[in-house]
Parts: C-alpha cells; sequence; structure tokens
C-alpha cells in the first residue's frame, strides 16, 4: 500500500540520515549505541544535567545541560547557547560524532553553558500530566504546537536556571522552523534572543528536491486518510529489532550503496564527505521519535506553497481558525537578529526557499551559502570537513554577538 511505502521510505531515511559521520580523531565505543544523551556526555568526561520543563499545555520534557568538562566549568560571564534538534532526531545528535568534533563539546570546551533540547514525542520528552504516549490525544500535535509551547518553555527553563536574560539559539532543520513559529506567533520572546543561527532553515517548501519526499506529499491524501482510520498518530522510535536489521544493511565496514543511496534521494548527494565508522552507535538513537502529524505539517508546506498553520480541513479549520484556510505565519515579526546558513545541494532547504524566507526576515544579519558545491542537508551535523565549513563560522558568530551583548 502506498502508506507503507511511504512510512517504510521515512523509517529507512531516519535510521540513515545519521548513520554517515566523518570527523577527524574522534573517540567514541561502540557501547555509545546503547547510552543515553546523558550517558554519553558523562562518559568523556562531561558534567551533564536533566532539567524537567513542563509546557503550558501540559507536556512535561527533558532537557539536557553541559557545564564543562574535567577541572573546567563554564564560564558564567558567557551567555547560555540553546541548541535545537531537527524532525525524528533528539540531543544526541548534537554529542554522537565525539569529543573534539560534535558543536555542544566544542561550545562546552569554550566555556559556554550550553542546553541541549527536547521537543514533545521523542524518547526523552514522551510524559504529559494528563495523557500517555499510547493514547492517540497524547500525538494531536505538529511542529506548531513545538514552537508556540516546546521552544519558549525550554527557553525560560535556560534563562531562569542561568539567570540570564538573553542566550543564543541553534536550529537544525526543524529546529529553525520552531523558532520562526515561536517569533512569530510569541514576539516577546525575539527579546530573549542574542542570535538565532539557522542550520538547513526550512520554512518555505517551494523547491524541494527530494524524491521520495515528492512521492510521500503526491500520496498524502491516501496516506492522511490511513493514518486517521487506524490511529498511526506516532512515528516510532528505532525499535531493537529493526536496530538490529538496520545494523545489517547499513554494515560499519563499507558505505552501502542501498544506504547512501536514501540518504541522497531525501537530503542530497555528497559521497566525498561519507564514512560508515560510527554508524552502528549511531544507530542506536535514532530516529528518536515523533508525531506524524509532523510530517503531514511539513507535507501540507510542500503542497500550499506558504508558511503557515497546520491544514485541518476547510470545514474544521472554521472551527480552529474561524477560517476556512489556516494562517500564516507572520515573518516580519521575527525581530530576532537571525543568520542563515545553507547547503547548494540540500534537497531540502534549497536555495530559492532559503532565499525567499530571507527576504521576509526583518533583521537578518547573514545569509551564508556553505562554500561545497555538494553541502546537504545532513552534512550540518555529519560531513568530515563540517568544523571547517561550518562550525567555526558558526563558534565566530557567538563570540562576535556574546561581546557585542556585553
Amino acid at each position: 500500500m502506498l502508506w507503507k511505502t511511504a512510512i517504510v521510505g521515512f523509517t529507512l531515511y531516519s535510521v540513515v540520515i545519521e548513520a554517515f559521520v566523518v570527523q577527524k580523531d574522534f573517540q567514541v565505543q561502540s557501547s555509545d549505541a546503547k547510552l543515553t544523551t546523558l550517558q554519553l556526555a558523562a562518559r568523556y568526561g562531561y558534567r551533564v544535567e536533566a532539567h524537567e520543563v513542563e509546557t503550558d499545555d501540559g507536556y512535561q520534557l527533558e532537557v539536557h545541560r553541559i557545564t564543562g568538562s574535567g577541572s573546567t566549568l563554564y564560564d558564567k560571564r558567557l551567555p547560555p547557547v540553546f541548541l535545537m534538534h531537527g524532525l525524528l532526531a533528539s540531543s544526541a545528535d548534537w554529542l554522537l560524532i565525539g569529543a573534539g568534533n560534535a558543536l555542544a563539546y566544542q561550545l562546552s570546551d569554550l566555556g559556554y553553558d550550553v542546553w541541549l533540547g527536547n521537543a514533545r514525542g521523542n524518547r526523552y520528552s514522551r510524559k504529559h500530566k494528563k495523557y500517555t504516549p499510547n493514547m492517540d490525544r497524547f500525538w494531536n500535535f505538529s511542529w506548531h504546537e513545538i514552537g508556540v509551547y516546546d521552544v519558549p518553555a525550554m527557553i525560560d527553563c535556560v534563562l531562569n536556571v542561568t539567570g540570564k536574560e538573553k542566550l543564543h539559539y541553534l536550529g537544525h532543520s526543524q529546529g529553525s522552523t520552531t523558532f520562526f513559529v515561536m517569533a512569530s506567533i510569541r514576539p516577546e520572546f525575539n527579546d530573549k534572543i542574542i542570535l538565532m543561527q539557522a542550520l538547513a532553515p526550512v520554512a518555505y517548501m517551494d523547491y524541494v528536491k527530494s524524491p521520495l519526499l515528492s512521492y510521500f506529499v503526491r500520496h498524502m491524501g491516501v496516506i492522511s486518510t490511513i493514518i486517521e482510520l487506524f490511529g498511526l498518530a506516532e512515528f516510532k522510535p528505532i525499535s531493537r529489532v529493526t536496530l538490529e536489521l538496520a545494523k545489517l544493511v547499513c554494515p560499519s565496514s563499507q558505505v552501502n550503496t542501498l544506504c547512501t543511496n536514501i540518504l541522497f534521494l531525501l537530503a542530497g548527494a555528497d559521497p566525498e564527505q561519507v564514512d560508515p565508522r560510527i554508524i552502528p552507535i549511531l544507530l542506536g538513537h535514532i530516529p528518536a521519535g515523533s508525531s506524524t502529524r509532523q510530517l503531514m505539517h511539513y507535507g501540507q508546506e510542500m503542497l500550499s506553497g506558504q508558511f503557515r498553520q497546520y491544514d485541518h480541513g476547510k470545514i474544521k479549520n472554521c472551527f480552529v481558525y474561524g477560517r476556512a484556510e489556516p494562517p500564516v505565519y507572520n515573518l516580519t515579526d521575527v525581530t530576532a537578529p537571525v543568520a542563515l546558513h545553507y547547503g547548494a545541494n540540500d534537497y531540502l532547504a534549497q536555495e530559492g526557499d532559503v532565499q525567499r524566507l530571507a527576504k521576509e526576515l526583518p533583521n537578518l544579519v547573514e545569509c551564508f551559502r556553505i562554500e561545497s558545491d555538494a553541502f546537504n542537508h545532513m552534512d550540518f551535523l555529519i560531513a568530515k570537513d563540517v568544523n571547517k565549513l561550518l562550525y567555526d563560522r558558526l563558534i565566530s558568530n557567538i563570540e562576535k554577538y556574546s561581546n557585542e551583548e556585553d
């Protein structure tokens, strides 16, 4: 059936998107695949904390904090840095490629107080004060609710704990989408941001090139009906059985053709940046779970050509929004300083869509095209030259705006 084909495709994608990492001299162990974010950071000498945050609509989120390593503490004079993961991901994304390479570790080594968000529905944020993950009501959300409730609650937690008035925000893919939702729907949060840096920013999706995602969208009506009829509200985290199968499909001894083809069909091809050595570890952590409505909402973006709220259908829209069509997010209300970073070969965050977004942001400070023609959607996290191509720039921007804030 079409819906099964689409869901299998997305499952394979979520298994593969982080299954290829090349970094220099990374130190990891095979048992890292079974560790949580907290255990990973602790294993490599970093002090880490878990903070529980409750949203205004009752979801209980787990936020992770790295406060230094060894005998080195974070510098209290520096502003905190908040990192927000993308779709089907978690806080672990910022750690898995190893100490000395992963962005969270690098920032901690420089003395920053590093906070890692976890959106509702992933493996670290599966609680609600009234509902359980076994109830469809628990999964009745898209990335709209993550932007309206989750991200603001986590930002307030960071500022309350640290006693700071502002922070740096970095978001990859959906982590950028949810920021733009927050900053437009709850514009008071713009004043709490020193600088927002969007990695592979996703708002408009007119130019998406991914054949697999395009196939999903073409048949989204059928898939949506099946999801509603059979209550397939959750996109589950990877199971142990699936993990073992994935290890066979994506062995750590070679760049598997099937895996690379799936990755490239969704994210864009960049074979020079692929190395499978860390596959077993990464497959222990992804996918981390989400609601199927998050996927559907992105599909709606592709069909509508607009950046707007979830489309429930004309009749239900009238009850929810008081109008037949979903409201459009007003990007002119995003007044926080924003830097966009995009790849020329990113199938999901295409240059045309990024440039359209850039024109609508009133306080755009940078729109940077990665200096590699093959740089794709997942290279932001896994490219072997990610430090030189991107992370050095991100860190430089953080230092620059931190100094200006002082």
